[in-house]
């Protein structure tokens, strides 16, 4: 008996590639979610955030960090807590290479379902895991699946984290070259844009996350063409 995942996937692919990626965009719930519960979606000045989810990976993360050394870009990844746990040795290299770790959760699953306790002990797991494998506390949250809501806003609050969301992606979580991702990123590549990418395939549709390594550098020189520099998401804040 397929599980609801399965399930999920096979009604997906159905739907032919070109439909998915308008309804991504189009996605009136995320939109109705984003205004009930206001995150970051842009920052305030010229530079551009780039951000990745769902790692620490040992496949997919280090080869980003490799395509971002070489184009001396900065960038912020939002890491789930039980990641970190797995590979602190990885979180611990993401922050010595000059880039910034952010939460994701403990564990990637709908956040905005969880109750008040529920949603506590999720986030404030996972910040624990990165405070013991980097002694540094997180500044920002990213839901998985940008799903967030009152109950997580206000356990945000309480442990000083930011709510962020994005203005730009690559719809990397869907098999696609690094053409296309940086295609799509470039769609929205504006001042205070926040790009959101992942350097995991754990929780994707693909079966390797090598693709969005290679979309960084026609990322980063799309850019550097409109005067933009990439920089993790702290950074792109305090620049404005």
């Amino acid at each position: 008996m397929p599980d609801s995942r399965q399930l999920r996937r096979a009604v997906r692919g159905l739907i032919p590639r070109p439909l998915r990626r308008r309804l991504y965009d189009w996605s009136p719930a995320r939109k109705r979610r984003w205004r009930r519960v206001p995150g970051l979606e842009t920052a305030p000045g010229a530079a551009v955030a780039l951000t990745f989810d769902d790692g620490p990976d040992p496949e997919g993360t280090p080869p980003v960090l490799e395509a971002l050394a070489e184009r001396g870009a900065g960038a912020t990844f939002f890491v789930l807590g039980s990641h970190v746990a797995e590979r602190p040795e990885l979180a611990r290299r993401i922050e010595a290479e000059g880039h910034e770790l952010a939460l994701h959760g403990m564990q990637h699953r709908r956040h905005d379902t969880l109750s008040a306790a529920e949603a506590e002990r999720e986030l404030t797991s996972g910040v624990e895991a990165i405070e013991a494998a980097t002694g540094r506390r997180p500044a920002w949250y990213r839901p998985p699946f940008g799903a967030s809501s009152p109950t997580l806003a206000a356990v945000c609050r309480r442990l000083g984290l930011r709510l962020a969301y994005w203005s730009a992606w690559g719809q990397d979580w869907e098999e696609a070259t690094a053409q296309r991702i940086a295609a799509l990123v470039e769609r929205d590549l504006t001042p205070g844009a926040i790009v959101l990418l992942h350097d995991s395939a754990r929780y994707a549709q693909r079966a390797r996350a090598t693709a969005t390594a290679g979309a960084i550098p026609l990322i980063a020189a799309a850019a550097g063409e409109r005067g933009l520099d990439l920089v993790s998401l702290s950074a792109a804040v305090d620049d404005g």
